[in-house]
């Protein structure tokens, strides 16, 4: 199973965003080059799943890649909206 990648680890006070993504997934790539530019930008904590070979989260996830979760909750799935996630991450 893949380890996720955690880029930033910060106190609870700042929120946590989580990234579902898969090899070769265009829209997952472009996701996440939006969300680390955010993170840049905002300062929140950054964790990056690969869903690739794991039965669990390919069941789950892999029909809505990527998916992009802000302290447990689903918020965007095929494409991160920015000005709704400056605005969610906000008011976290």
């Amino acid at each position: 199973m893949p380890q996720p990648r955690v880029l930033m680890s910060a106190p609870q006070a700042v929120p946590l965003v989580v990234v579902y993504h898969g090899a070769g997934c265009h829209l997952c790539e472009r996701a996440l080059a939006q969300v680390r530019s955010l993170h840049a930008e905002l300062g929140f904590a950054l964790e990056e799943v690969a869903i690739d070979g794991d039965p669990e989260l390919e069941a789950r996830y892999r029909e809505l890649i990527p998916v992009v979760e802000i302290e447990g909750e689903q918020v965007f799935t095929y494409h991160v909206h920015e000005e709704a996630f400056r605005r969610r991450v906000s008011a976290r």
